[in-house]
């Protein structure tokens, strides 16, 4: 399979791409460095990627942008940095690169556990994460050509767990084998629409 990792070089990004390298052409993008560049809070951008680099049997997003800070001190501007990344970013992903997948292809997205159990100073983050839980859902009752559309929502994972422990007091580190699998289910199996959580 031919895949286009966008985030490949990120603490969960590396380990996936490393992981699905062994079987597949990877293709890695990233904002500043990679195989091929690209914005996801720039449309324009994400429509160059794709016209430079071709088709692809599956695309994966690890990436995207949220502003973390206590309720009273976001401003709306701080809000608009995850919803045009994250959010906006990942949509638009799957609006503009159903056209570059095969019949049958994937997209898979990424949330994380805050869509369902948010800590202190994630309400823009949370937002974000729910968004796109409820958009997965309702675009694959929508989508053409058989392709699928999964979001991979891991919790905290083990190597990040010493930068953002203190954010989640008694959260037990998900190991990053069961997160690199559920990647893999999302773009090997069968599921569509699906939140593929992955806590603990």
């Amino acid at each position: 399979m031919r895949i286009l990792v966008v985030g490949g070089f990120g603490t969960i990004g590396n380990k996936v791409s490393a992981h699905l390298k062994s079987n597949n052409e990877v293709v890695i993008a990233g904002r500043s460095s990679g195989d091929i560049t690209v914005d996801i809070a720039d449309s324009s951008s994400i429509k160059s990627m794709f016209e430079k680099s071709g088709k692809f049997d599956a695309i994966i997003c690890i990436a995207g942008n949220s502003k973390w800070d206590d309720f009273n001190n976001l401003t709306e501007e701080d809000y608009y940095i995850g919803l045009k990344s994250k959010l906006m970013g990942q949509v638009n992903l799957v609006r503009i690169g159903q056209h570059y997948l095969t019949p049958k292809g994937s997209i898979t997205l990424t949330t994380g556990i805050l869509a369902d159990d948010p800590v202190i100073k994630t309400t823009s983050a949370a937002l974000v994460n729910g968004g796109i839980h409820s958009f997965v859902k309702a675009v694959s009752l929508e989508i053409a050509n058989g392709i699928r559309v999964n979001v991979v929502a891991p919790g905290l994972v083990e190597d990040s767990y010493e930068k953002l422990k203190d954010y989640f007091p008694g959260h037990i580190p998900v190991p990053m084998s069961k997160v690199v699998k559920a990647y893999e289910r999302s773009v090997l199996g069968k599921d569509a629409g699906k939140v593929i959580r992955i806590y603990q």
